[in-house]
């Protein structure tokens, strides 16, 4: 069994701090995680499993409140470092939407049902009471927004809610 990520599912809706679970070993108990956009990043090491090929559950929380992120995408890396080379193996990445730089204040998300008649607009006004925040809405869904233009009744939304 490879290292697994079990949460966050890929472009799950995160803030701050990000967690962290799943299932893994590592060379002598020892696995790495990182957390970033391609332009700042958090890492650091955590214990798991017993080091002689056991695997164990991990639950981390990850605080990225110092972190620089420029993009709402980030990875979150689980690895182990290679005992012969230091190299990164047994890595698993998980791509998530990083709910902060979307909504100041990111609390959590709302799920909303688009109904015939919905627009990315009404629905903005609705949550928002502002119908120019749509584009807040499309970069917290890009595997179910693809043409701002066209959403479906039955497609589930997350809406970023601030504080």
């Amino acid at each position: 069994m490879a290292n697994e990520i079990q949460q966050p599912k890929p472009f799950d809706l995160v803030g701050n701090p990000v967690l962290i679970g799943g299932i893994g070993s590592g060379f002598e108990a020892i696995l790495q995680y990182r957390v970033h956009d391609g332009h700042d990043e958090r890492t650091g090491h955590f214990t798991v499993g017993g080091g002689t090929g056991e695997h164990g559950q991990f639950h981390l929380s990850i605080d990225v409140s110092g972190a620089v992120f420029q993009l709402d995408r980030l990875f979150v890396e689980v690895f182990e470092e290679s005992a012969a080379d230091g190299s990164e193996i047994n890595k698993v990445i998980v791509p998530v939407i990083f709910g902060p730089n979307i909504v100041p204040g990111y609390v959590g998300f709302r799920l909303h049902t688009v109904q015939r008649g919905d627009t990315l607009a009404k629905i903005a006004h609705d949550h928002y009471s502002d119908p120019r925040r749509f584009q807040d809405i499309v970069r917290a869904n890009p595997l179910v927004i693809s043409d701002p233009d066209r959403i479906f009744p039955g497609q589930a939304l997350k809406i970023p809610i601030g504080a």
